[in-house]
């Protein structure tokens, strides 16, 4: 089972009629009715501006109006359910690695909040924090947890307008952790680490798996999209897989790298040994901004 589907699996209830990815550059979104579709709602400049620490939705009425033209009208005044995916450098994702872990979960909690508080420039206790424990394989005390953090009051601004338009947000996610959905493949093959590259706009992130396991991820905003930017982050998360798993992937799965994936796939090619290969998915390339849609489609099997 991927990784991402033992995370949504925590989720007991059924698929939610509408998920929306949102980004800077609009909705990608599809619609699991009766009326089954995909499709993608731009969004004017100015609208949503992702930060890791100020308000991102800065027009929510437009956001509001665009949701609610996506969503279509309600048969009754039940509130449909939603799933959000957010952008990646809204929220903070890592991997925390513990030699023991307490099974009681406010004990968990505790824990958590207090190895990630000085990794974040605002106070956790408001943020809303999520974690999801992997426990590695022949290594029955060392687990490797999974924690999201953002800040309570830049997800509110999120789930505002979905509200406003009758939906009510269930699942709330990144779009990188989402895409993983699209790696079922590259995590079972004989490769003992999975190294994926996700690009949006001028946001890099990167994930590496052990297995189907999450074990690094990061995410950085870029000065600029050049390749000298992009190999700073690359090369160092090479040397730490190197150092971790002793071995180095032979891929590197790229989603959004559509107009610089050519310029760097020569140099990682003749100096790391590694192969770059677009991320593909049953719904067509998913480019910068449908990765997490697509990817949470894919491991939900519901499209």
């Amino acid at each position: 089972m991927s990784l991402w589907r033992r995370l949504t699996s925590l989720v007991k209830d059924p698929p939610p009629e509408l998920i929306c990815e949102i980004s800077e550059a609009g909705i990608a979104y599809a619609r699991l009715g009766q009326e089954r579709r995909t499709g993608f709602a731009p969004l004017d400049p100015g609208v949503v501006r992702v930060s890791p620490v100020e308000q991102n939705v800065l027009l929510p009425d437009v956001l509001a109006a665009e949701i609610r033209k996506i969503a279509g009208e309600s048969p009754n005044r039940k509130r449909r359910p939603a799933a959000v995916i957010l952008p990646d450098f809204c929220a903070r994702l890592s991997v925390v690695d513990f030699d023991s872990f307490p099974s009681a979960p406010t004990e968990q909690l505790s824990l958590v909040r207090f190895r990630v508080k000085k990794t974040v420039p605002y106070d956790v206790e408001t943020a809303a924090v999520q974690y999801f424990v992997q426990q590695r394989t022949g290594q029955s005390k060392k687990y490797d947890v999974v924690v999201g953090l953002i800040p309570m009051d830049i997800v509110a601004r999120y789930e505002a307008p979905f509200r406003a338009a009758g939906l009510q947000p269930g699942l709330v996610t990144t779009s990188a952790l989402a895409a993983l959905g699209l790696l079922d493949g590259a995590s079972a093959s004989s490769n003992p680490v999975t190294l994926f590259g996700k690009l949006t706009g001028r946001v890099l992130t990167l994930c590496v798996l052990g297995g189907n396991a999450l074990r690094m991820v990061r995410t950085v905003e870029l000065t600029d999209v050049i390749p000298e930017e992009i190999n700073a982050i690359l090369y160092p998360t090479m040397a730490f897989i190197e150092d971790e798993f002793r071995s180095r992937p032979s891929t590197i799965y790229l989603c959004g790298f559509e107009s610089i994936g050519d310029q760097l796939a020569g140099g990682w090619k003749a100096e790391l040994d590694l192969s770059a290969t677009a991320l593909d998915s049953p719904m067509g390339k998913p480019g910068e901004f449908r990765a997490g849609l697509y990817g949470y489609l894919h491991a939900q099997e519901v499209f």
